[in-house]
């Protein structure tokens, strides 16, 4: 099955979300390897597009942040 998106195929969920929505998942979910100094920049810039965001947008947004941010306890918690 192919998943085309204003004319665009997706090859993976990730893309399919960014097409979908216009959001970089990425951007609200950092990744594994960023440090505390690109941890912060990014939820900076995060927190700013956020405000410029249609609701349903902003709705999304805020769940991959919790998302990310409970996946990270529950990493430390792991590690601990």
């Amino acid at each position: 099955m192919r998943l085309i998106v204003a004319g665009q195929e997706a090859c993976t969920p990730d893309e399919f979300e960014e097409l979908a929505f216009g959001i970089d998942a990425e951007l609200f979910t950092g990744t594994d390897d960023e440090s505390e100094q690109e941890r912060a920049a990014r939820l900076a810039a995060a927190r700013d597009i956020l405000s410029d965001l249609r609701p349903d947008e902003a709705w999304y947004a805020r769940r991959l942040l919790r998302g990310a941010e409970r996946r990270r306890v529950l990493t430390w918690k792991a590690a601990a």
